[in-house]
């Protein structure tokens, strides 16, 4: 089944309504490098949802997430004790060490313990199994496959949750079987939905997939970001901007936080985590379900539908687990596509093995299935997965959403697509 069908099966509109959500704004500034002292500070989003709450409740422990990203910085103070053995799927030096940054900062955002001044993770309590890729170009190694084969050690692995902070412009066959493979193994992905809104607005992969949860992006201000893209495949959205982020390899500071559809991606996760801890015994259609159901909407939002913006609304962990909002349903029932999904898996993509090796070790771009897709980028306003120039207004078509007195107010245009 095409992203195409299976999302016609979610009838989208985009129209006026207040968001509502127990979200306060107490935003500082940020330097163009953050000192350790303030980065708590930093992150808004942690005292908007009332997190001291949540962790008296659950702290997302018994949950590991696998983040498919540069790799994870095991030794940052924040992160240690909180990093399992990964898997190198570049296949260069068989580690999963952090080449760039990006995906230490999505471990942190995830599972960070906050210590030495660092970030604070959203769900403490888990731990975090690196699946290593080349993020660009110049970081491919001798796999051209890699972010195939890493899904696939992820949908292997004790990870309950997938966590992909980036995104491309097309899909391989690879990649695709190996989603639906992930998928077949009853694992939650969550991936970013893109940073180029305000330009192309070009759908990306693994985002689009229908078995991935693509997130948006909001702002501090409550604005839905300038940069988060749009469409069909938005299914929610998360914190994304003005988040710090490590600055580089080196580890030495993080840097102001332009943010992104990466950290949405994370701090969904981080979401996903905290609920599947309160309730162990659930399937991750009854936690994203969930999480469909307790996000932030408004009076003005009606019944079935999903907005092109934020999909299902703003991920809010606290309104379920401190105020049991949202009901789990039934365990087999994919709330993405309506669909049975229990025993799901589709002929060879349900197996194991590993993508093949159609091209030689090295080679920067592998067999395509459909026509150039570009290669998976995170992390800086050039990269269409991760980090991005802060926006705030989407313009003509667009979301603006406000906070006052707690209260989301998402002003658009009515349209049906």
């Amino acid at each position: 089944m095409t992203a195409g069908t299976t999302r016609r099966l979610r009838r989208r509109v985009t129209y006026a309504v207040a968001l509502v959500g127990a979200w306060a704004i107490g935003f500082v500034g940020l330097a163009p490098a953050a000192s350790a002292e303030d980065i708590r500070a930093q992150q808004w989003y942690l005292d908007a949802m009332h997190v001291d709450k949540i962790w008296q409740k659950t702290r997302g422990e018994g949950i590991k997430v696998a983040i498919v990203d540069s790799g994870v910085n095991a030794s940052t103070p924040s992160l240690q004790g909180q990093v399992l053995k990964g898997v190198d799927a570049m296949k260069t030096d068989g580690t999963t060490n952090d080449y760039d940054g990006h995906g230490t900062t999505m471990a942190e955002l995830i599972a960070g313990t906050g210590k030495g001044g660092g970030l604070q993770g959203l769900a403490p309590g888990v731990k975090i199994i690196p699946m290593r890729i080349g993020l660009k170009a110049e970081h491919r190694g001798k796999n051209a496959y890699d972010e195939a084969d890493a899904i696939r050690a992820a949908a292997d692995s004790d990870a309950k949750i997938i966590n992909m902070s980036y995104g491309g412009l097309g899909r391989t066959e690879s990649l695709t079987a190996a989603v639906k493979y992930a998928h077949s193994k009853g694992k939650l992905m969550f991936a970013a939905v893109g940073n180029n809104g305000d330009k192309e607005n070009t759908r990306s992969y693994p985002a689009a997939f229908p078995e991935v949860v693509g997130v948006g992006a909001t702002s501090p201000e409550g604005r839905v970001a300038e940069y988060s893209q749009h469409g069909a495949y938005v299914d929610i959205a998360a914190p994304g901007s003005k988040i710090p982020s490590w600055c580089d390899a080196t580890f030495k500071r993080y840097c102001n936080g332009d943010g992104g559809t990466s950290h949405a991606t994370a701090i969904a996760s981080a979401t996903a985590a905290l609920i599947w801890s309160y309730h162990p015994d659930w399937t991750a259609n009854q936690v994203l379900r969930v999480m469909f159901e307790s996000a932030g909407k408004g009076e003005g939002w009606k019944p079935g539908t999903v907005s092109n913006y934020v999909g299902h609304g703003v991920v809010r962990p606290g309104a379920h687990i401190n105020r049991g909002l949202g009901k789990p349903g039934d365990p087999d029932i994919n709330p993405l596509t309506n669909e049975n999904s229990a025993g799901s898996g589709a002929g060879s993509s349900a197996s194991p093995a590993a993508s093949p090796a159609a091209s030689a070790p090295g080679s920067s771009q592998a067999p395509q299935a459909e026509a150039t897709p570009a290669k998976a980028v995170a992390g800086s306003s050039e990269e269409a997965g991760g980090g991005s120039s802060l926006g705030l207004i989407l313009g003509g078509a667009a979301a603006v959403v406000v906070v006052a007195g707690g209260a989301f107010y998402l002003a658009r245009k009515r349209r049906t697509t």
